[in-house]
Parts: structure tokens; C-alpha cells; sequence
């Protein structure tokens, strides 16, 4: 039988907390935005997925050792408090990604301590809160993050994200945004970095129920089963390293007994 995919959803869980937002918050997502997406991925995958919660506020961020030894995948939202993240925290989930475990990076997390440094970049963009309606479009239809989702899937409101995105070419792109006030946006890109698959997914402000959408869900869903280790239940998550290799040993009939290839 094959083990389920160890999914953690990390929030900043600031905006639900805040005395500006906790109102408007509290409508939009009851259970928090972190509760909203693990929900959908929850739905969607059911016993395929065992999927927790970790959050800022949390010791150690709610990303011990412990909690990284147990994620295959890990969803990461952040906005107001990217400078706040624990350089150390950082640290692990970095070394867990180049050892083989998926990391999805959603909306403003672009600009993450964690997403910047598997970069190499500032990750910076252009951005308005005015709410245009967004059109995602495929530009990669065989792909399967692309799986069952409609061509394009449109938000009828939303934060427009906008181009020149600061980024290392995509290994692949996934989709593009078209925004009704004229801008795009690369907003799905997939990468490989050691080990591990990150995807940078851009829907999802806080003053927008975004992840309620079905088709945002669905995405989500996808790539988390996109970016899960191959061997899911017996990965060792060891990044790559560099290895004093010694030379092989040739007799007449090949490679010596004893020593490997």
C-alpha cells in the first residue's frame, strides 16, 4: 500500500490575528487561511493525504525538526512578517527541500526568506490591490499540476501581480495571468532545487476568499501530488553532497568484485 503524502500547511497566521483585519478575516476564512487550504487539499485528496497545520506563532514556527521529519510536502503563506521568520527555521526547511521534500510557495510568500533563498533573487514584482478580474492560463496543458481545471480559470477579483517577476527562468512554466486592467503575470512556476520540487503558485491575497475558489483548490491538490517525493514512505530526505569518489578497479572481466560502479 502506498503511504500517504505528509502535507503541512504553514501560515503566517498575522491577518487573522490583527485588530485591522481580524474582522474581514473571520468572514472570509473562519479557520484561518492556512485551515482553508488545508481543507481543500484535505477534500480533494482525501486518505491519499494526511495534512496538518503549523503557523508562525507556534514554537519554532510550528516547523521543528520533528514536524519537517514528518512533511513530504509543505505549503508556505506569507506577507506582514516575512522579517520575523527565524533564520535557523529557515535553515531546515531549506535543507529539506534540497533533500527531497516539495515546498509550494503561494501569493505574497514570493518574497519569503525561505522562497528567496532557493531563488537566488529579490523576488521582487509589480502589484496593485484594485480588484481586477484575474484570467490563469495554461500555457503548459500537459503538465499535471494542470489536471481537470478549466482553461482559463478566472477570479472575478483579486490582487493584480504584475511583471518584471525577479526570478530565475522557470524550469517550467506552468501559467500565465492576464489581469482586466491589462497586466500578466507568470504566476504558476515549477523548479528543481537538489532533491526537491518547489512550485511558486501567485493566487491568493488575504482580502480575497481565494482559496475557497474550486479551481484554486484543484491546482493545489495537484501540486502537491506533483511535488511529492517519488518514493513517498521511503525517502531519506538527504541533500545532495560532495563524495570523494575513489576510481574504480578494473580486472579482464570488468569492475572488481566488491567495488561498486
Amino acid at each position: 500500500m502506498t503511504s500517504p503524502i505528509r502535507v503541512t500547511v504553514w501560515g503566517e497566521n498575522f491577518h487573522e490575528q490583527s485588530e485591522r483585519d481580524r474582522a474581514g478575516m473571520a468572514e472570509r476564512y473562519p479557520g484561518g487561511m492556512h485551515g482553508a487550504i488545508a481543507t481543500g487539499i484535505t477534500e480533494l485528496l482525501g486518505d491519499s493525504a494526511s495534512v496538518s497545520v503549523a503557523t508562525q506563532d507556534q514554537s519554532d514556527h510550528g516547523l521543528t525538526e520533528g514536524v519537517l521529519d514528518r512533511t513530504d510536502v509543505l505549503t508556505w503563506w506569507g506577507h506582514a512578517t516575512h522579517a520575523s521568520v527565524d533564520d535557523g527555521v529557515v535553515d531546515r526547511v531549506h535543507q529539506r527541500v534540497l533533500g527531497g521534500m516539495g515546498l509550494l510557495v503561494l501569493h505574497s510568500g514570493h518574497f519569503s526568506k525561505i522562497f528567496r533563498r532557493l531563488m537566488g533573487t529579490t523576488c521582487s514584482l509589480a502589484w496593485r490591490n484594485s480588484g481586477d478580474t484575474e484570467l490563469i492560463w495554461s500555457v503548459n496543458p500537459s503538465h499535471p499540476i494542470t489536471a481537470g481545471v478549466p482553461q482559463p480559470i478566472v477570479i472575478s477579483e483579486h490582487e493584480m501581480y504584475g511583471e518584471f517577476f525577479d526570478i530565475p527562468a522557470p524550469d517550467e512554466l506552468i501559467f500565465i495571468s492576464a489581469f482586466s486592467s491589462g497586466e500578466v503575470f507568470r504566476s504558476g512556476c515549477c523548479w528543481r532545487r537538489g532533491k526537491g520540487k518547489v512550485f511558486y503558485f501567485s493566487p491568493g491575497d488575504q482580502e480575497y476568499p481565494v482559496y475557497h475558489h474550486p479551481h484554486i483548490k484543484r491546482v493545489l491538490a495537484n501540486a502537491v501530488l506533483w511535488a511529492a517525493p517519488e518514493h513517498t514512505g521511503s525517502a531519506d530526505f538527504t541533500a545532495p553532497a560532495v563524495i570523494d569518489q575513489p576510481a574504480p578497479q578494473f580486472n579482464r572481466r570488468g569492475i572488481a568484485e566488491g567495488v561498486s560502479a
